[in-house]
């Protein structure tokens, strides 16, 4: 045989981590076997698989190509593990997801809560990425199941559109802006903003469409999430870009405007992206599917900015 699960395990983590040491430490192999089972994979194929550099290692083209399918045979086998999983309790599943600001902080905990509850045997990590580290998390392996908002384009994945989101300027009801029945983005340049933490997908996002236009864009304070953005401008402390439905729902507690933005790049397709839903565990289809229905909710909140100016203040 060619290899075993353990060497295709080990060379997964050797091109995630880059490091052969700490790639052996969390397969717990010593440096020299883990050494050793490149080696035989090497000699086994008949070509070099790793660069080793100063600063780790690199795979060759060879390399790059095991890796694909290493990847589609260890999803293979969790599939395996998650079908027989019903004659063993004991077994547990365990779901990786890279997502953006919008999904993690507004509809991702109710999907999550009402799938762990059906699923107490599963396990599941939720990441907040940036669009691009969401889709190459997925073509990687890294990650089972993205979630991302916006254009998505990557060669080889399955990309299920979901639902519709809109950016939207959210005020104080004191503000100069806040009687706009709609708004270009450029024209709120001129006042200070409200942002999110640098590591958002969302802010990454406002910060190249400032780029991208040649302007400036005055941060007068970040914040982590999108209730501490609607707190800071209530408090008339700046105005802030969010996504509708986080608005929307935020505006009913709090003294808030919200205006439309006319921009086309405003309105955002949510997706799903995996590399094959066929291939996914069971449990893992669910819980897609479930981030999917969640789409319909979501788009009845954002029905309520988008019946007029009249409901936004």
């Amino acid at each position: 045989m060619l290899f075993d699960l353990t060497d295709l395990r080990l060379f997964i983590f050797i091109a995630e981590l880059k490091s052969l040491t700490r790639a052996a430490e969390r397969m717990h192999l010593s440096l020299p076997a883990a050494s050793n089972r490149v080696k035989e994979l090497e000699a086994r194929f008949g070509t070099r698989l790793l660069y080793r550099e100063s600063k780790g290692v690199q795979l060759s083209p060879a390399g790059a190509t095991l890796l694909a399918h290493a990847q589609q045979l260890m999803q293979q086998v969790e599939r395996l593990r998650a079908d027989m999983q019903q004659y063993n309790n004991g077994i547990k599943g365990h779901i990786r997801i890279f997502a953006n600001t919008t999904a993690v902080t507004e509809f991702m905990p109710q999907v999550l809560g009402t799938f762990l509850a059906s699923h107490p045997h599963v396990n599941v990590a939720l990441e907040e990425r940036l669009n691009h580290d969401i889709v190459r998390g997925v073509q990687d392996g890294t990650a089972d199941i993205g979630v991302a908002a916006g254009p998505v384009q990557g060669q080889g994945l399955e990309i299920l559109n979901f639902s519709t989101d809109r950016l939207v300027l959210a005020t104080s009801r004191d503000h100069p802006l806040a009687g706009a029945g709609t708004i270009r983005f450029a024209e709120t340049l001129d006042h200070a903003h409200i942002g999110l933490h640098e590591g958002s997908t969302l802010q990454h996002f406002l910060n190249q469409v400032v780029l991208d236009c040649g302007e400036k864009l005055t941060l007068r304070i970040q914040v982590r999430g999108f209730d501490a953005m609607c707190r800071m401008v209530e408090a008339n402390v700046g105005i802030g870009i969010l996504p509708q439905s986080a608005a929307s729902r935020h505006s009913q507690s709090m003294r808030l405007a919200l205006v439309e933005l006319s921009d086309p790049w405003a309105v955002r397709e949510r997706s799903v992206v995996v590399q094959k839903l066929d291939n996914l565990p069971a449990y893992a289809q669910e819980l897609v599917r479930l981030i999917r229905a969640s789409g319909a909710v979501n788009q009845a909140l954002a029905g309520v900015v988008s019946a007029g100016p009249a409901s936004l203040t």
